[in-house]
């Protein structure tokens, strides 16, 4: 036992100089410093190296971030701190690169977009007025996108779901791992592909252009981001909750569509709300199936519609001062579409989500 207690105290000894080393911390407005420090000369250097690009300084204001918070961590603390200090640093750097584009880009739709973004421009079409000149709205793209992306949803909603119904309580063997890669592949193809193969059954059939062509191919789209989301949900879905429904003898079909189901719709509603946000802003297929038009066509089953996605194509492509304004408002239009749907379905992931007791 004195032999043990011997050899313990040098080591506790040994510990106290150490403790007393990681007790030197930099503080806490250190990282704010350096990023002042670092903001400050990037523009420097940047301006003394001739650069006009502001995206050159602020790269050469990130590594300089980098390097400093790095090497004032090694100098003050120590080298584990330091590294400790550049993970997170990388961190820092990569989200503010990833964030300050998608904010220029928010800024510019709504700085460019809100000139002409009023109650005319939401309840007028383009009939009459030409291209180049002021006026008109963008009502006609407005319904024709709402009508579009309706039938798709109303079509890819079911098959989603039942598909992913049947990979998750049904699906077993080759069957299941063929439907499952197929689901896969499907993720990932272009949307133009989509358009095409709706355009040859077109031209097969002989059918005209209308927003149901263009529902279609956007259906097509649809159908995977449904499946997998919806599948993820069901998978969630504890196993007990099935297993006491089975005991009581319930049938499995009516335990998928009272247990199972209900249990998982927040969920699965918040996946087809992302997905309508992921078709809603699609073009290649609207301007192969549908063909655009410049008037209120309400009837998506005949003739062409417009789209809030063809519509800014359509006024970019005009080339004047005033279709560039009306192509910003339709491009803010679609934002704030997107974003109310992406609104709604965290509102019901929350509502549908599991109240837990205290």
């Amino acid at each position: 036992m004195s032999n043990m207690i011997q050899d313990a105290t040098p080591v506790r000894s040994h510990s106290l100089p150490s403790a007393g080393l990681s007790a030197r911390r930099l503080p806490r407005w250190a990282p704010a410093g350096v990023a002042a420090v670092s903001l400050a000369l990037g523009i420097g250097i940047g301006v003394a190296a001739g650069l006009d690009s502001r995206i050159q300084w602020g790269l050469i204001a990130a590594a300089l971030f980098v390097v400093i918070s790095y090497t004032a961590t090694t100098v003050v603390e120590n080298r584990r701190q330091a590294k400790d200090r550049l993970a997170t640093s990388v961190v820092w750097v990569c989200f503010v690169l990833a964030v300050v584009p998608l904010l220029s880009l928010i800024w510019t739709t709504v700085s460019r977009g809100i000139k002409v973004l009023d109650a005319y421009f939401l309840t007028h079409s383009m009939a009459g007025v030409p291209g180049f000149e002021a006026g008109g709205g963008v009502y006609h793209a407005l319904v024709g996108t709402l009508q579009q992306v309706g039938l798709a949803t109303l079509v890819s909603a079911p098959i989603g779901l039942l598909t992913a119904v049947y990979l998750v309580e049904y699906g077993k063997g080759a069957l299941a791992k063929a439907v499952t890669f197929f689901v896969d592949v499907m993720t990932g193809i272009p949307s133009i592909v989509a358009g095409l193969f709706i355009l040859s059954i077109m031209l097969i059939a002989g059918l005209a252009p209308s927003g149901l062509m263009g529902a279609l191919a956007l259906a097509i789209l649809m159908i995977p981001v449904v499946v997998r989301s919806t599948e993820e949900m069901l998978k969630l879905v504890p196993n007990e909750l099935r297993e006491a429904a089975l005991a009581l003898g319930v049938p499995k079909w009516r335990v998928i569509l009272k247990v199972v189901i209900p249990t998982a719709i927040g969920g699965i509603t918040t996946g087809v709300m992302l997905a309508i946000a992921r078709i809603a802003g699609e073009t290649a297929p609207i301007m192969l199936l549908v063909f655009g038009s410049q008037l209120i066509n309400t009837n998506p089953f005949e003739g062409a519609q417009s789209s809030l996605p063809f519509y800014i194509w359509e006024q970019y492509k005009v080339g004047s001062e005033a279709s560039y304004d009306r192509a910003w408002a339709a491009a803010l239009v679609l934002i704030a579409f997107v974003m109310i749907l992406n609104l709604v379905a965290r509102g019901i992931a929350r509502w549908k989500a599991p109240k837990t007791g205290r």
